[in-house]
């Protein structure tokens, strides 16, 4: 997958579920959730999009006309067939070729630059917000932020970026962030974010394994937590 693909995944993997769904709807966040347990499992964006084209071949074969398929949860089986398939193909295949400069770099550096100013400030206006609230939360956004800005001086380098280790940096922190706001929610604020997700999952549950579903309760919670304090997505994912 070369590197605009890589770190446009969320907003191909949308668009191509659009295409195939025929609507151009939100999509969920439960779905948003599932194309985050597939990045961080390295799931490669040419195997998800072969995995939906799978999932709406079978389920045109095995549904009524005319009703249609609404989440990417039926599509889960199906894109980790589909990834296991390619990691089968790859390891029979010769040397892949070193990526050029060009494409270790699908993002300028004022972009970058942007992109970590907008998501300081955000953490700044949020901890403001909560306050006394949650003093762990204000804490851990106060070390982001200057994490944020320790990162500053890798866009001055004339050396090209290492964006995998950049994005290495933005998920530890990131998950910093996590485990602070998950340890300072409420139980009703958990307890009501768990109903949400077991009534969407409800009509799919039964096509995902223990680990799956662990795993995509983790990525839901940690979304909407986000939400509800108002605070940025850190990953360059999220730069699109």
């Amino acid at each position: 997958m070369n590197a605009f693909n890589y770190f446009n995944y969320f907003t191909e993997i949308e668009e191509y579920f659009w295409r195939k769904r025929g609507a151009h709807l939100l999509v969920s966040p439960l779905d948003w959730a599932i194309v985050e347990t597939w990045q961080k499992a390295g799931v490669p964006l040419e195997a998800v999009l072969r995995g939906i084209d799978s999932a709406f071949e079978s389920y045109q074969r095995s549904r009524r006309a005319g009703r249609p398929l609404k989440s990417l949860a039926y599509c889960v089986d199906a894109v980790l067939d589909a990834a296991a398939q390619q990691a089968e193909a790859a390891a029979g295949a010769g040397p892949v070729a070193a990526p050029t400069a060009a494409a270790r770099e699908p993002f300028s550096r004022e972009e970058l630059r942007g992109f970590l100013a907008r998501n300081a400030e955000k953490l700044d206006r949020a901890s403001r917000q909560t306050g006394a609230e949650s003093a762990s939360l204000v804490r851990t956004a106060a070390q982001a932020r200057a994490s944020l800005a320790e990162m500053l001086p890798l866009l001055d380098s004339p050396a090209a970026l290492d964006l995998e280790d950049m994005e290495r940096r933005l998920t530890v922190i990131e998950d910093r962030v996590t485990a602070a706001l998950t340890a300072g929610a409420d139980e009703e604020t958990l307890l009501a974010i768990r109903r949400e997700l077991d009534r969407q999952l409800a009509p799919y549950r039964r096509r995902m394994t223990a680990a799956q579903l662990s795993q995509l309760e983790r990525q839901y919670i940690q979304k909407r937590l986000f939400e509800k304090y108002d605070l940025p997505r850190l990953s360059l994912f999220y730069l699109t």
